[in-house]
């Protein structure tokens, strides 16, 4: 359905898992920090720490229940919803809760503060000072605070994301208006952390590297803390047969 113009090829850039590298800058956790500096697959590195095994020791179904628990932590998960997930009992999804915060501390005592912080001021703030305010973060009704607890726990990670992609979509408009290619190189859509473009042909390798860059510098070395910031490219004729693009 979606196709690009003749002469011009489509081509998408997505940030590779920028919520758990996000979750690792803002919770300053060593360990966290250090998988994705080392280049280490997210969940294979946190399965080896919470398993105590090798990273290639780890199994499928230890990639498998790390995933669950790194993408639940985001969003508050509670070990009820962890054991749902994981498709285990209460006791299995307890103590893999427990020896996850064991092993990633650092993220234990963020997520702490940031329930804490927000039940102080009320908002939750990105990377970048974006505030958002949480009326029921004191609410005398638990479900209604617990709802605003798990939303705050996101809204700096979830926050953080959207704005280095606004960021990167800010600084590229920039460059190819400097270039005068904004003719050749078209942003079209947004979706979440993708970034998808209409590229003149001819231009698409010299293009794709430059926007590549660019989405992949949005954070200093000291915002960072030294976790890089990947994104990779795809390019096609069509949205859905885009193959990756070597850059």
């Amino acid at each position: 359905a979606f196709i690009s113009e003749d002469g011009y090829t489509l081509v998408s850039f997505d940030y590779s898992q920028i919520e758990l590298r996000v979750a690792a800058i803002l919770s300053g956790d060593e360990k966290l920090i250090e998988i994705f500096k080392n280049g280490i697959d997210v969940h294979t590195g946190v399965a080896a720490q919470v398993f105590g095994v090798a990273e290639k020791d780890v199994t499928k179904e230890m990639r498998r229940q790390a995933k669950v628990i790194n993408f639940g932590i985001l969003y508050g998960m509670g070990v009820n919803a962890l054991k749902a997930n994981l498709g285990s009992t209460q006791a299995e999804a307890r103590a893999f809760y427990d020896d996850y915060f064991k092993n990633f501390s650092g993220v234990a005592e963020y997520l702490n503060k940031v329930k804490f912080e927000t039940a102080q001021s009320g908002y939750t703030e990105t990377l970048f000072g974006r505030r958002r305010y949480f009326e029921g973060i004191n609410s005398k009704l638990p479900f209604i605070r617990a709802a605003a607890e798990r939303m705050a726990i996101n809204a700096p990670v979830q926050g953080t994301s959207a704005d280095m992609v606004k960021i990167a979509m800010k600084v590229v408009y920039a460059k190819l208006q400097a270039l005068g290619m904004l003719n050749d190189v078209r942003l079209l859509l947004q979706v979440h952390d993708e970034l998808v473009f209409e590229i003149r042909t001819p231009e698409v390798k010299k293009m794709a590297i430059m926007i590549k860059q660019t989405m992949e510098s949005v954070l200093t070395e000291e915002q960072s803390k030294g976790v890089p910031i990947v994104t990779s490219a795809n390019a096609g004729k069509n949205w859905n047969k885009m193959e990756a693009l070597e850059l």
